[in-house]
């Protein structure tokens, strides 16, 4: 299998050089179709965690010999569990934890393979001078990417930082990085300042004697970087089987935290290699770019940059989108003019049909400093979790796409429009199994995306040569239409509302409400149960008051008798 580059389907190599080169010759980045590939999915989930790993990366990078040996060497010592990424329960929810390697940072995982991988390629491809790492870091891929490379035989490494841009700790631990070969530069700017004259740098290098050295990089730019990453979400799906929260083949949502796309691209790549996954959530904090551009298909870096607490996610031109732009596409030519489009104008559009595939796997949601801190407030208080800010900003935009089923409730203004039979929030709706076949234009239906109940008017019908029909849907107060529906997701077909009862509804679901719910039944008991006993007790009184003067009468009569008797 030969990787080929995003921008050009002639510049191809094997995984081996891809891994080696970083990016492509072009300006690029290296792709493979994992769709393509014959993997047992089912097989990997059943194999503990380095096993796995060996067989998902021989996967995607096949040209590597020995993959067993180097995922084990690259591990051994390194993370305190067997399974590298424990999955936690937290509430109604799950916590994949990535930050139990050496250097605290989710990317441990795969930096601690890719210096191997190097190794392993650059022996492979007859190098005979040194690999020279340059890798721009917005904060956890400095000390990982250094960690990983320190005293690698055959490798330099130097990382590129914004000055004032990663946290006290972060620069601390670049700057007291031990190692013969490793460099660190804080550059003025901010991380798409310090990725952009990377890419420069390699630009500028293309064709040039560099004498036996040859550059590559650490970020998940590297198809190296990147394919490691697949792996946790094995992890993670077969550790929710094992514990019996869901059985084989049902589909569970990621959300996650994404700053350059890497991380939930990773995840993209499990799903095309055949786990069952559901909806991809990107959560963005307030450079919220990715978030417009999944909801509207416009990719504009032309916005005020933030730091932020999540400094990982501070990132304006999130560079592994390039990779999912030509997955979706399929052509090169078109990824190639949106990456020139961002370059000169500083954003792109992508078209409707792109934009409707984009979002038939992903969805999104942003959350700001605010918002974080009282995220890891409340679940420190609640759950007693302590998570950090990348975490909360995932957990803010995962709280934000749950929403109850029973009884289905509106919870957002979505069909609030000016229809007749339009649907308020709060309002509690009644809907009937429809019979597919039948439902038409202006039908309002309700439907799953992925674990989210949707209710939304029919805009138009489409039947495929399978003859099954989709739906295009659109809420009554939104601009644009949902991406199309399949009928196998449709489960109702709206016939009536109780304006507001949603609402009382979800009341009763709440604490309070259940007390509500319990207690008025059991005071109005209690109520009656006095009045009843008073009553009985009042009676009993007028009964024996009764008592009392039918036996005062009866003896005053006595006693009249006894004196009738005596005179006689």
């Amino acid at each position: 299998m030969l990787y080929h580059s995003t921008r050009d389907l002639r510049l191809t190599a094997p995984s081996t050089r891809a891994v080696l080169e970083g990016i492509a010759p072009d300006g690029g980045l290296y792709i493979c179709d994992p769709a393509k590939l014959d993997f047992d999915w089912q097989g990997a989930l059943r194999l503990d965690t380095l096993s796995m790993a060996a067989k998902i990366l021989s996967a995607l990078l096949p040209d590597f010999p020995h993959m067993e040996d180097i995922v084990r060497r690259s591990y051994d010592g390194k993370f305190p569990t067997a399974d590298l990424t424990p999955l936690v329960p937290v509430g109604d929810k799950y916590v994949l934890e990535l930050y139990h390697g050496p250097t605290s940072a989710f990317k441990d995982v795969a930096l601690s393979v890719l210096p191997r991988l190097i190794g392993a390629a650059a022996k492979a491809e007859g190098m005979e001078g040194d690999v020279v790492i340059l890798t721009a870091t917005s904060g956890d891929t400095g000390k990982a990417a250094l960690e990983g490379f320190h005293d690698v035989k055959g490798t330099r490494i130097i990382v590129f930082y914004p000055y004032g841009g990663v946290s006290a700790v972060q620069q601390a631990q670049m700057a007291t990085q031990t190692g013969d070969n490793v460099k660190v530069c804080a550059v003025r700017g901010n991380f798409d300042d310090a990725q952009t004259g990377v890419k420069q740098v390699f630009a500028a290098c293309k064709g040039r004697d560099l004498h036996g050295a040859m550059l590559s990089s650490a970020n998940s730019i590297n198809i190296g970087r990147l394919a490691p990453q697949v792996v946790y979400y094995f992890r993670a799906y077969g550790d929710l089987v094992k514990a019996g929260r869901i059985a084989l083949g049902d589909k569970v949502n990621f959300v996650v935290p994404t700053g350059n796309f890497g991380d939930i691209l990773a995840g993209y790549f499990a799903k095309e290699l055949g786990l069952p996954v559901g909806r991809l959530v990107c959560a963005s904090n307030a450079n919220d770019v990715l978030t417009e551009f999944i909801a509207t298909g416009r990719y504009d870096r032309r916005r005020p940059f933030y730091k932020t607490t999540s400094p990982s996610m501070d990132i304006l031109v999130s560079s592994n989108l390039e990779r999912l732009l030509f997955l979706l596409s399929r052509d090169p030519k078109y990824v190639a003019g949106l990456m020139g489009q961002l370059n000169t104008d500083g954003a792109y559009q992508l078209s409707d049909d792109l934009l409707a595939k984009l979002q038939q796997d992903f969805s999104c949601g942003c959350c700001d400093d605010q918002g974080a801190a009282d995220v890891i407030g409340r679940l420190w208080r609640e759950q007693k979790y302590l998570c950090d800010p990348h975490t909360a900003v995932a957990w803010s935009v995962a709280e934000s796409h749950t929403r109850g089923e029973a009884p289905m409730v509106v919870l957002s203004g979505s069909m609030s429009g000016t229809a007749e039979d339009h649907i308020e929030v709060g309002d509690l709706i009644f809907t009937v199994k429809p019979d597919v076949d039948k439902l038409k234009a202006g039908d309002i239906i309700s439907y799953m995306d992925g674990q989210i109940a949707v209710t939304h008017r029919i805009v138009a019908v489409e039947t495929g040569a399978d003859g099954k029909r989709s739906f295009l849907t659109k809420g009554d107060a939104n601009n644009t239409e949902d991406p199309l529906v399949s009928e196998d997701v449709v489960f109702g077909l709206y016939k009536g509302r109780i304006p507001k009862l949603g609402d009382f509804a979800m009341f009763l679901q709440k604490p309070l409400g259940m007390a509500v719910f319990i207690g008025i039944p059991v005071c109005a008991f209690i109520i009656y149960d006095i009045i009843s006993r008073q009553k009985i007790a009042g009676k009993k009184d007028e009964e024996t008051a009764a008592l009392k003067a039918e036996l005062e009468r009866l003896r005053a009569a006595a006693g009249e008798k006894d004196g009738s008797s005596s005179t006689e």
